[in-house]
């Protein structure tokens, strides 16, 4: 299957499922951040395997963290991310390993904090009482609107490179298509729907449209650094999950940010 026709088959499948799972909200929207949480750590932990994580420990602390927002919010949701460190601590006093702890403990905290505490927001976001719906909607949307201009723009007319020490695929004009398509979205989900005031909506967008990229160019640059090049090969020529939603993990928790800052959230 050509990588092209690859991605939007599992784009028209995985798409629709994430919002009726977002729609229905409570534990399926729990189990749906708890799989791609220890998909995404599976394939974190492959990308760094010379490191030796503690990934145990990292399990734990993801987990425990999104169990901490979907019961009892935001303090739950840092506490069960700070076990991580304990807990790797421990098993690595216990393990046979003879990797330095600074860099065990240290890169299995990354990946509790980068993928677990992250996606916990998504939670957050969505247990807003007002708009929860409405706001992790428009996130969601506002991403995948980003990614998708930002791909096609690049692939017709980009140019100029981005970052070509990190991901020489990306350029200045699809990050500049995809903030325009982000923001877009953004503004017309949350001002049309009067959730927000028109300067809220683009200022969200614009936050989206900075987040994105960088979590995505933050990937890259584990993976550089790792000297990989896909995570993982579960979606196809998507690349694993953690290709898939390293974008959306740094915009959930800035967006969750701006909305508690507008006060709406």
């Amino acid at each position: 299957m050509a990588p092209l026709v690859s991605r939007v088959v599992v784009a028209l499948v995985g798409l629709p499922l994430v919002l009726v799972i977002v729609w229905a909200g409570g534990w399926w929207l729990f189990a749906l951040a708890g799989v791609a949480a220890i998909l995404a750590l599976h394939e974190y932990a492959l990308m760094i395997r010379s490191l030796r994580p503690v990934i145990l420990a990292a399990y734990a602390g993801a987990l425990l963290s999104l169990l901490g927002a979907h019961l009892a919010g935001l303090e739950w949701t840092v506490a069960g991310f700070l076990s991580t460190m304990v807990f790797a601590f421990l098993l690595h006093w216990i393990a046979t390993t003879r990797q330095s702890a600074t860099v065990a403990i240290a890169s299995t905290v990354l990946g509790a904090g980068w993928i677990g505490l992250c996606l916990a927001h998504l939670l957050l976001l969505r247990q807003i009482p007002s708009e929860g719906e409405l706001a992790t909607f428009t996130v969601l949307l506002s991403v995948w609107a980003g990614d998708i201009g930002a791909f096609f723009a690049g692939r017709l007319i980009g140019r100029h490179k981005l970052a070509p020490a990190l991901s020489p695929g990306k350029t200045w004009e699809g990050f500049l298509f995809g903030t325009a398509a982000t923001i877009f979205v953004a503004f017309v989900a949350l001002y049309k729907q009067h959730y927000l005031s028109i300067w809220q909506s683009i200022v969200l967008g614009g936050v989206i449209a900075i987040a994105a990229p960088l979590g995505d160019l933050f990937e890259s640059a584990l993976k550089r650094d790792m000297q990989v090049k896909d995570s993982g090969r579960l979606l196809a020529a998507h690349g694993g999950v953690l290709d898939r939603i390293d974008s959306l993990l740094f915009a959930v928790v800035v967006s969750y940010y701006v909305l508690r800052a507008f006060n709406a959230a």
